[in-house]
């Protein structure tokens, strides 16, 4: 993969109405017009759910859905962000003193931390002021990265303004650790797919060394994306960066079973590379160190040989304090099991065996039973929509994101496709949700997109 930066394609505006809208709505705003404009896609996970930040490799998709951003640098520096949605206020700060509200995720935080990040990557002691109008349809809330894509996007965005240039791969690792400015422990994910994604193929991602590898879907299925309409906003609830933690236990708890020197281990990964041995053989490990009951703080303590004082200051981080049980078992096991149903995934891809698409939708519904059973990131109208859609002819379909709401991804023979969708939308849709929902694109089939990129006028 080639350390390339993001492409620059000039477009001919009166050809891409959406780019034409918005500059209309732009110059309208700020009496001026954009210099350019910046688009980076949203993404499904296709599997591998909450395993990035334990150090194991994911496969995600881009999709056609974006941020996108008109933009005009300008010469005070101040930044001012304005939406085209009138729901989302507008907001300007000096481009010198970013300051990021970790208690209100609120959509210019994202943005801010984009800035933020690539500033203090170069070191801006002077950053350039700039207008911004942001355009999105990637829908909020709903496990599609729409958070990411925004970071990514204003992170491409600064680094244009500033007259910098940054590879793909530095840009994804730069707005994977901003986005923690806002308090999401995330793994990196979402922001390598936005950047890394190729149209036609899905990627495997790899981390430390960040690397991405094509994977070439069957060409008889279509990812059909149904959004569940239960919003979950990571950076709102304690549920996401509870589970970093219970991860990061179990990695300190093998650890020290194993005789490792577990101060310096901080993910799963870390435990199996140490021990050398196969994700097969870190689960029979899970199933000898670990019971399945929940773990005390006073438990984890003296297993250990540590006062409390010393946990809730060298491991529990800021926003889990105040937890007081873990469930390790249950959450070493998902992340073990996902990481081989990754691996898997990748491999029948590639050798494309008769039955491929079969053996892919068993692994997306392993998949989905271990999110729902072991890292308890379902809910009830997730796991209603995964068995419409399997009732309604998906050979796999799991939910796909953090979790907790948002969307289910299924794997649905390309000849059912109509049928499905129809179907689908009756069942689940017409009695469960108002219709708005369907308006809101909220059931749609997908193909792997390509990931960020610049547009100017030609």
């Amino acid at each position: 993969m080639a350390a390339a930066a993001p492409a620059t394609l000039p477009v001919q505006l009166a050809e891409q109405p959406r780019l034409l809208k918005l500059k209309e709505m732009f110059v309208s705003k700020f009496g001026s017009a954009p210099k350019f404009y910046v688009r980076a896609p949203g993404r499904v996970n296709l599997i591998g759910e909450h395993i990035d930040y334990c150090g194991y490799a994911v496969l995600p998709m881009a999709i056609e859905q974006d941020i996108l951003i008109a933009v005009e640098p300008v010469k005070t520096q101040v930044v001012q962000l304005a939406n085209t949605n009138s729901s989302y206020l507008d907001f300007s700060t000096s481009a010198n003193n970013i300051e990021i509200n970790k208690t209100k995720p609120l959509w210019h935080n994202y943005f801010l931390c984009g800035l933020k990040g690539i500033q203090e990557h170069f070191g801006l002691n002077n950053p350039t002021g700039m207008n911004c109008l942001l355009d999105g349809t990637i829908p909020p809330s709903s496990g599609l990265s729409s958070s990411s894509a925004l970071v990514c996007c204003a992170g491409l965005v600064t680094v244009r303004a500033n007259g910098k240039t940054l590879s793909k791969v530095e840009l994804a690792e730069i707005c994977s650790k901003s986005e923690r400015y806002i308090g999401t422990e995330g793994g990196g994910m979402d922001q390598s797919i936005s950047f890394l994604a190729e149209e036609g193929t899905a990627k495997l991602i790899e981390f430390s060394p960040l690397r991405a590898t094509d994977v070439r879907l069957p060409s008889g299925a279509a990812f059909v994306i149904a959004n569940s309409c239960v919003e979950m906003n990571k950076a709102a609830t304690s549920h996401y960066n509870i589970r970093v933690m219970e991860c990061r236990l179990a990695t300190k708890l093998l650890s020290k079973s194993k005789g490792l020197d577990w101060k310096k281990m901080l993910k799963l990964q870390d435990v199996q590379v140490k021990l050398g041995v196969s994700l097969e053989e870190m689960l029979t490990i899970v199933e000898e160190v670990f019971h399945p009951e929940p773990y005390s703080t006073e438990e984890i303590c003296k297993y250990l040989g540590i006062s409390l004082e010393e946990f809730r200051t060298q491991i529990l981080s800021q926003n889990t304090q105040d937890v007081s049980t873990f469930k390790l078992y249950q959450r070493a096991k998902h992340v073990y099991g996902e990481a081989a149903r990754v691996l898997e995934f990748k491999k029948i891809c590639d050798e494309a065996p008769a039955n491929a698409i079969q053996l892919l939708g068993e692994l997306m519904n392993q998949s989905h039973i271990s999110c729902k059973e072991m890292y308890e990131c379902s809910c009830p109208e997730l796991d209603r929509l995964v068995d419409i859609c399997l009732q309604f002819g998906a050979i796999g379909s799991r939910l796909t994101g953090a979790g907790w709401g948002g969307c289910t991804v299924s794997m649905v023979p390309t000849d059912k496709l109509n049928n499905f969708l129809k179907n689908v939308e009756k069942a689940y849709y017409q009695t469960n949700v108002q219709s708005s929902a369907l308006e809101n694109n909220s059931l749609f089939a997908t193909k792997p997109g390509r990931g960020a990129l610049v547009f100017v006028e030609a």
